[in-house]
């Protein structure tokens, strides 16, 4: 089972490392007690909304950075389970590419891919 709070508290813990703070610097600059906010990297506490935005303004972080961070990590978590599942996976649809661009010999820094709006299939080749 794929736990919110889990994705959650890793992502804060990321985003404090990367400052190179400590647990006792953020927890005293969000006034939460150093206990739980280690309770919450750890995934065992549920943080409410307003602790969330205690500790993203302690961290300097929006908290819609924080979401979307959460957010791919859970997109990620949920491809690793299905690919782990017995079912057998669908096939993906082959549909005709519609403009076919050939970038031999442009590195790879250097292209850039758009989708259209509607749902695309990217298949590896």
């Amino acid at each position: 089972m794929i736990l919110l709070r889990r994705l959650l508290g890793d992502v804060l813990r990321r985003q404090r490392q990367r400052q190179g703070r400590t647990l006792r610097e953020v927890s005293s600059s969000a006034r939460v007690s150093l206990g739980y906010l280690s309770e919450v990297e750890r995934g065992q506490k549920e943080a409410s909304s307003e602790l969330l935005s205690a500790i993203c303004d302690a961290l300097d972080v929006r908290m819609s950075e924080l979401m979307r961070e959460v957010s791919d990590e859970l997109a990620l978590a949920e491809l690793a389970r299905s690919a782990a599942a017995t079912e057998p996976v669908r096939a993906p649809v082959r549909r005709p590419m519609l403009n076919s661009v050939s970038v031999a010999g442009v590195p790879p820094e250097r292209v850039t891919i758009k989708a259209p709006t509607e749902a695309v299939d990217v298949v590896a080749a």
